[in-house]
């Protein structure tokens, strides 16, 4: 199976299939309104201006697995996106990422590319050291480990890049823009 095998629901419940994006980049990404990260809304809103002329979609999943941090409906979701980072893409159902009620999508992203870190800087040791609290062993399961972990899908349907949280957003915009 690969990545256009899959689909996930809107903020509605509709079926979206990820088979509609072929031939396009995507960005899947599971966010959070309340979330350090959460200002990353505008960096993605800014690539999806830039790039999605060009082929770049953008599926956002909002989660509430770590530590509570989307606890709003779909419709306020939606809402806070648009009205505080102006969103343009749409944002999907809320929905796990890890655990017994994940998404099948996000297996499918975790086998293809585990957890390689979370590289370096005050954001990724504070990372480190919250997460060995909440799992001794985080570093060595592909599971994601908090919220705005990025997953590049290429035109062709491969898992060409995963970005944890604390990725520069600079970094991530170039690994788009040269799949584009």
């Amino acid at each position: 199976m690969g990545v256009y095998d899959y689909s996930v629901l809107d903020a509605k419940g509709g079926e979206v299939k990820l088979f509609d994006y072929k031939g396009k980049v995507m960005m899947i990404v599971n966010t959070a309104t309340g979330c350090g990260f959460t200002p990353q809304y505008k960096d993605i809103e800014a690539m999806y201006e830039k790039f999605h002329d060009k082929g770049f979609e953008v599926i956002d999943i909002p989660c509430n697995q770590f530590a509570g941090q989307t606890p709003g409906s779909d419709e306020e979701i939606h809402q806070f996106c648009q009205l505080k980072y102006n969103t343009q893409f749409p944002q999907m159902k809320k929905s796990d990422v890890n655990g017994e009620n994940q998404l099948e999508l996000y297996k499918f992203l975790k086998s293809q590319k585990a957890f390689e870190g979370f590289g370096k800087g005050p954001a990724a040791l504070a990372m480190g050291l919250m997460l060995k609290k909440i799992d001794k062993d985080y570093k060595n399961n592909p599971d994601i480990k908090w919220n705005f972990t990025k997953f590049i899908v290429d035109r062709e349907g491969n898992v060409a890049a995963r970005f944890e949280p604390t990725a520069k957003m600079a970094e991530v915009e170039k690994c788009v823009e040269s799949l584009l």
